[in-house]
């Protein structure tokens, strides 16, 4: 199937043209781009090089294909409304943060913006394979996830499907790579502001926060959510602090947790007694489609912390949309996503 991005010239952009151009049921149609139509997608992508002859093409000079993916924020001048994209290709994968809530008061809210009509809201399916798979299917429009709500969302969904209930907000601190802030620069990403960063930049009420409350069923003051910025590239480090109502055994967590992921291709329980690696870390998972998810009870069985570790622009973002696509053209899920990691690194 020929599938075109559109706003290829980020970091996201350059990820889903990385994937395609390695996936063995898709073509690399076209990649657009408002400031560097004409320009080689290698001199914006240089690791690319060899494997792409493909020049951006201009927003409006998108042509017909199977299917669009949406890199994410538009670029100014982009001049494509999603109505335009969908007259464009019967499927359309938005990896931006325009369909991910069902209800525009919401996001109005959250993002201080008015959404897209409520019918195209009502039409999309969250394009998270783990919670709306059979949605998926067939699907004519897709949403993107919020890279560290994926990872919140699946260390905390074993808990709220089994409705162990908690005697006080989720706390969730989400450690972030210097690449989910986009390559457009600020001062925030100047080198001599981010470089060793531990900075909290979301003290409290990080907008990934509606995304996890909508997928849980949960209400936003059920969960306590920080963001911090660190001296990392690519990754997402996820910790969640739980105060449970009723005591449980390790046993009991660990069984959830494998009977909640035991089918699922692109999600691993990491939670060792020992060793160096017992726990999720995103350094081993740049450049994957993988979501390690893991746990630690304290001695009360009242006390429970969640981790999970995924790459911000692989299953938090590029990776998830073209599993999303898969799921929803009848592909195995899998495809074109088997890539394992790399260690050491």
């Amino acid at each position: 199937m020929r599938v075109s991005v559109v706003g290829g010239a980020g970091y996201v952009g350059g990820e889903l043209v990385r994937l395609l151009l390695g996936h063995p049921e898709c073509q690399l149609a076209q990649v657009t781009s408002a400031s560097h139509r004409g320009k080689p997608v290698t001199m914006v992508h240089p690791n690319l090089r060899g494997f792409t002859d493909l020049r951006f093409v201009a927003p409006p000079d998108l042509e017909r294909c199977d299917a669009v993916v949406v890199a994410g924020a538009d670029e100014p001048g982009q001049g494509l409304s999603l109505d335009d994209l969908r007259g464009r290709a019967p499927l359309v994968v938005d990896c931006g943060t325009r369909l991910r809530l069902r209800h525009q008061a919401t996001f109005r809210q959250w993002y201080g913006t008015e959404s897209e009509p409520q019918s195209v809201l009502d039409a999309a399916v969250y394009g998270l394979p783990e919670l709306h798979r059979a949605g998926l299917a067939g699907a004519p429009l897709i949403s993107g996830v919020g890279c560290s709500a994926v990872g919140t969302i699946l260390a905390l969904l074993p808990l709220a499907r089994a409705g162990w209930a908690l005697t006080s907000p989720a706390c969730v601190e989400a450690r972030f790579g210097s690449s989910a802030g986009g390559s457009q620069p600020d001062l925030g990403s100047h080198h001599p502001e981010r470089s060793r960063a531990v900075r909290v930049f979301a003290p409290e009420g990080h907008r990934h926060a509606a995304e996890v409350a909508q997928a849980l069923g949960w209400s936003s003051e059920q969960l306590s959510y920080a963001g911090v910025a660190v001296e990392m590239v690519r990754g997402i480090s996820i910790s969640v602090r739980c105060f449970l109502a009723e005591a449980v055994t390790e046993r009991e967590v660990r069984e959830l947790f494998r009977a909640t992921y035991a089918d699922e291709p692109f999600v691993r329980l990491v939670a060792q007694r020992s060793g160096l690696h017992r726990l999720p870390d995103p350094r081993w998972l740049s450049g994957t489609n993988l979501c390690d998810v893991g746990f630690s009870l304290d001695r009360s069985g009242l006390r429970l912390s969640l981790f999970a570790a995924l790459d911000n622009l692989g299953k938090g973002s590029a990776g998830n949309a073209i599993q999303a696509l898969n799921c929803a053209t009848g592909m195995d899920e899998r495809t074109g996503l088997t890539f394992t990691g790399l260690h050491p690194l």
